[in-house]
């Protein structure tokens, strides 16, 4: 159950989303991008693939499996913020025309969750 990725680890919610997008801090690993906003109460994490890039359903709903497993093998650190009372909403999403592969895409991941620890340490 540690390396699990349930229903309350998953930001939704209209408002929420919005002001993630919005408000949150715009952090680059290509091919990766995340908005990053501190919140109340738990973690939570969106990732999306969008359509203006990716026209098939079928990539588009590949590049989130990878990018959700990528996430959930790598999220201990963020895990940890938590238990330190930093909660954070974070909006994650493929800037790459070209279809990623795994390997590229836990490796921007890792660096992408490194800004982020770093970016609320400072």
């Amino acid at each position: 159950m540690a390396n699990s990725f349930p229903k309350c680890m998953r930001l939704c919610g209209d408002l929420r989303i919005r002001a993630t997008q919005s408000q949150g801090k715009r952090l680059v690993s290509w091919p990766l991008r995340a908005h990053v906003l501190p919140a109340e109460g738990q973690t939570q994490v969106m990732v999306w693939a969008p359509k203006s890039l990716h026209k098939h359903a079928v990539d588009r709903n590949h590049l989130r499996r990878l990018m959700r497993e990528a996430y959930r093998l790598n999220c201990e650190p963020l895990k940890q913020l938590q238990a330190n009372g930093q909660a954070l909403h974070i909006a994650i999403y493929n800037m790459d025309k070209q279809m990623s592969t795994y390997p590229q895409i836990e490796r921007a991941m890792r660096k992408l969750i490194a800004k982020i620890i770093n970016d609320k340490m400072a």
